[in-house]
């Protein structure tokens, strides 16, 4: 972000070292509904702290994000964000699955954009779920906190799956967050049609049915955050958050309450 230049045209409460936390706290809470609960103060923590590159007591531990929601969502957007402000790695299933997917369909007899039949959900979408997860874990067994963008559907449909998830970053000495981006059937057409991806064909032609299998109504019950994205809130809340902080002489701030830290 570009460091602004000082004037009287800067706003009187984009100053001082708490104006980009209050921001970033503010976003979060709105985007999450205001909840609040251990989890979510902790994690709001951990980025709040990653923003302003000073560790806090318990950041020795690297934090791995899973950032999951329906097509259309917004995760991707939202996931991209987050790691602006953070500085942590992002993985987005599509960028890093998507040529290898396509290759593989095509090799088993069937259609590069598959993403509904039996051929993809059983013989090659748990590869692709665990080169994401196995990439993740690179990252972050050298201290890299990640954000992971993917649907995870199925993952956290199973309690199991979670439950082996958590129980493998506890024994790494990982932190585990799962965040939902919840949005309403309108907006996710919208933002398929928009992309007009050739992976969305058959979501398109089928939409009816294909709705019909969502549940935008609730969260998953294995997600610690729920990110609310329906008439594009979450969007609309990043972006307003994004003109905020490029406001603000946030690299100042960090160096400042760095060397206070330091003289303490």
């Amino acid at each position: 972000m570009e460091k602004p230049t000082s004037g009287p045209s800067q706003p009187a409460d984009s100053v001082g070292g708490n104006a980009a936390p209050q921001v970033i706290e503010q976003l979060l809470a709105k985007a999450t509904g205001h909840r609040s609960d251990a989890e979510q103060n902790t994690f709001f923590n951990r980025v709040i702290d990653a923003w302003r590159c000073q560790p806090g007591p318990d950041n020795s531990q690297p934090v791995l994000t899973l950032v999951a929601g329906y097509a259309g969502s917004g995760k991707t957007k939202f996931s991209r964000f987050l790691c602006e402000i953070t500085g942590w790695a992002l993985l987005d299933k599509d960028t890093l699955t998507r040529p290898l997917v396509e290759r593989l369909l095509v090799s088993l007899g069937g259609d590069p954009h598959d993403r509904h039949t039996e051929l993809y959900l059983q013989d090659v979408r748990p590869l692709e779920y665990r080169c994401l997860m196995e990439t993740a874990f690179d990252n972050l067994e050298a201290g890299t906190s990640t954000v992971v963008s993917a649907p995870f559907i199925a993952e956290l449909a199973d309690s199991d799956w979670v439950a082996r998830l958590s129980d493998r970053c506890t024994s790494r000495g990982i932190d585990v967050v799962v965040a939902w981006v919840r949005c309403d059937v309108d907006s996710m057409r919208k933002h398929i049609e928009l992309r007009g991806d050739a992976r969305d064909t058959w979501k398109l032609q089928n939409w009816e049915s294909y709705a019909s299998t969502l549940n935008t109504e609730t969260s998953p019950p294995t997600a610690h955050i729920t990110i609310d994205n329906r008439l594009g809130a979450a969007t609309y809340l990043t972006d307003q958050a994004r003109d905020a902080l490029n406001r603000i002489p946030l690299r100042e701030d960090a160096e400042l309450d760095a060397s206070h830290q330091r003289s303490d």
